[in-house]
């Protein structure tokens, strides 16, 4: 998915001024953010400089959540007709809204975990036990996919690439496509998740997430900080470009919800088992200001 931006210098020339200005604002080496965007010195290097000439939507807000900025404000584009001063603002104040992604904006069944017990021929707690010891290890970055496939294969003797089981059993939740196109067409809309690395990528691209705009998509594994952390939600709040008490965050964990009203935020709790009933008070709940 290309990406299309600037005037005056070639697209990929002006990408990759803006992108070093930003990292070079942000402190950072080309070292440091490779290391932070999970990318090749030499991917970035080539962006920066230029040669790259259609840069993938996916690496460059890999390195606009590492940076802890907007992707508008890393591309450094002109306002688009869908600018924060053109969206409402709720009667509680809300001007952008954080979605967390697993059990709110998809389902994740346990089968899963079910499919890979039956192959190893074990319980399924068995399993749920080894991925759980490492979850939030992988979700922030510190342990590497491939080392968590590493670790179920050797406890349950049989190869793993849990990315496949995973995308294989999660699914959109009902309901949400239309949610997230009635929010983005009154609200600014980000996605903000703990999960695992390329997760998101892959699922934006085989359409399992809402296929709506999204402004901000905080991505653990990218900005290497997992909710309830508080550097988590300082970097959703830069990104969001908003102040806390602008925010609202639906999430499905109360741990989340309540560090986000620590914050200033406002929350709601997603119930995944009747989605229905959560989806009707975040519209209750996102009454616009002019209703």
């Amino acid at each position: 998915m290309a990406m299309s931006i600037g005037v005056g210098d070639s697209v990929e020339v002006s990408l990759g001024k803006h992108l070093q200005a930003k990292r070079r604002a942000a402190g950072f080496t080309q070292q440091q953010l490779c290391q932070r965007a999970n990318l090749s010195f030499s991917t970035l290097a080539k962006i920066e400089r230029g040669a790259i000439k259609s840069p993938s939507i996916f690496t460059i807000q890999s390195i606009a959540g590492a940076l802890g900025v907007s992707l508008d404000e890393l591309v450094g584009s002109p306002a688009s007709p869908a600018t924060p001063a053109e969206k409402q603002t709720s009667k509680s104040g809300v001007r952008f809204v954080y979605f967390d992604l697993n059990s709110c904006l998809v389902r994740f069944s346990h089968a899963a975990f079910t499919k890979l017990a039956g192959g190893a021929n074990v319980s399924t707690e068995v399993v749920e036990t080894i991925f759980w010891q490492y979850n939030d290890g992988v979700c922030r970055g510190d342990i590497s996919l491939d080392e968590l496939n590493r670790v179920l294969a050797e406890r349950l003797g049989m190869m793993v690439d849990w990315a496949k089981y995973y995308l294989e059993a999660v699914e959109t939740m009902p309901g949400m496509t239309e949610l997230t196109q009635w929010v983005a067409e009154r609200y600014r809309l980000g996605i903000f998740t703990n999960t695992m690395p390329g997760l998101v990528e892959a699922m934006r691209a085989n359409g399992t997430i809402p296929p709506v705009s999204y402004d901000s998509i905080v991505d653990s594994s990218v900005v290497h900080a997992i909710k309830p952390e508080p550097q988590a939600y300082e970097i959703a709040a830069a990104q969001a470009g908003v102040a806390g008490n602008e925010i609202l965050l639906v999430d499905d964990n109360r741990a989340n919800l309540t560090a986000a009203g620590q914050h200033g935020w406002h929350t709601l709790w997603f119930d995944s088992y009747q989605p229905e009933v959560s989806i009707e008070a975040i519209k209750a709940a996102l009454e616009p200001v002019n209703s």
